[in-house]
């Protein structure tokens, strides 16, 4: 998703405190409403649109971004691609060919074991998720962990930790996601002349290492189940579904843009400006905020490779907390029809436990490792 520069003037209190109550909302409802809960992309679209308004930042360039965004979030040879199209297009393959596809999944769960199985899926579209993209990853693992024959609960901590592992591996190369295409824009020109291996020179130290754990916690978390006598899962979606899961993820990518646009006030006029060691935990955040609006906001040439870091790795963390934080839970929980309470017991304490250990690797051990 492509990030509109808006002028947003002068801090103004009664947008600051509206802003701030749209925020509690999109914070609390979710998890106090059910209605809310089972129609996050309409309760999504709602509460952007307010937040445009309220901002007073309506225009054709952030109605048409919104629009295209879920569209088009990258071109190859001219064709757009983007998030609907992948989760359609797949959706379509997974709905005539998943006998086969399941059974090569089946198949390769008995010869190695499901242990292994999560282990080695979690890190390998974690690493590979910065080359063929964060959207296909999504997809493909949202059917993975269909067909892995566990409980419900233990496939919700398989994708949950599959979509941090793709989110963080995603911001390695800008081709992954919005994030690093951001990041990378913004720093291309003089004092760090960003190219393709910035964001992985910079961060491929902290997010390989993480993503490996993340598949070893993925493997443990799986737990020792038989497999020898595996049966095909019963596929149970029709035509209709496919394209519906489609539209709704449309939905809720168009809602974040617009989220994100009416939140930028609120983004340049305090976000940006925080100490460091603060704005890495107020970038919690980005559990419900489009993070690519956020990079936008406050990652410049102005800032230290120090202060560029530690932004990029709490946004990037805290994507994962929550649905609306990362393109992989959203259409994760599109095809599982997760809730947002169901990913939050998993994806927040996950979420806070890792942001607490890289808080420490960068505001302290590395610190004291360049001292010594």
């Amino acid at each position: 998703m492509a990030v509109i520069d808006i002028e947003v003037g002068e801090p103004d209190l009664f947008v600051t405190v509206s802003l701030l109550v749209i925020l509690f909302l999109v914070l609390i409802l979710p998890f106090r409403v059910k209605k809310v809960e089972e129609n996050l992309e309409p309760f999504f679209l709602i509460m952007g649109i307010i937040s445009v308004t309220v901002s007073n930042l309506w225009s054709l360039d952030l109605v048409i971004e919104a629009l295209e965004s879920p569209v088009r979030i990258a071109e190859v040879y001219g064709i757009p691609i983007g998030i609907f199209q992948v989760v359609l297009v797949v959706g379509l393959i997974i709905h005539y060919f998943n006998r086969p596809i399941y059974s090569a999944l089946l198949s390769m769960m008995k010869k190695i074991g499901i242990r292994l199985f999560a282990f080695i899926f979690i890190v390998f579209f974690g690493l590979i998720s910065s080359i063929i993209s964060v959207i296909v990853c999504a997809v493909l693992l949202a059917e993975i962990a269909l067909v892995m024959p566990v409980d419900r609960k233990k496939k919700l901590e398989f994708i949950v930790l599959a979509c941090f592992a793709v989110g963080m591996g995603a911001a390695l190369t800008p081709v992954g996601e919005p994030l690093s295409t951001i990041a990378v824009k913004k720093l291309s020109g003089p004092p760090y002349y960003a190219d393709f291996f910035f964001l992985f020179d910079l961060l491929a130290i902290y997010i390989i290492p993480g993503i490996v754990l993340l598949g070893i916690l993925g493997a443990l978390r799986i737990g020792k189940h038989e497999v020898k006598n595996l049966t095909l899962p019963e596929y149970t979606e029709t035509l209709r579904s496919v394209f519906l899961r489609a539209i709704r993820v449309y939905t809720f990518i168009a809602a974040l843009v617009l989220l994100g646009g009416g939140f930028t006030p609120l983004i340049v006029w305090y976000i940006a400006k925080i100490p460091p060691e603060i704005l890495y935990w107020v970038n919690i955040v980005s559990a419900i905020l489009d993070n690519a609006t956020l990079t936008a906001a406050e990652i410049g040439p102005a800032l230290t490779i120090f202060q560029i870091k530690s932004a990029l790795m709490a946004l990037i963390i805290s994507g994962g907390m929550l649905i609306p934080g990362n393109i992989p839970n959203i259409v994760s929980a599109a095809r599982l029809k997760i809730t947002m309470s169901e990913w939050a017991k998993i994806g927040v304490p996950l979420g806070l436990v890792l942001m607490f250990a890289y808080f420490v690797i960068i505001f302290f051990l590395e610190p004291m490792a360049v001292k010594l």
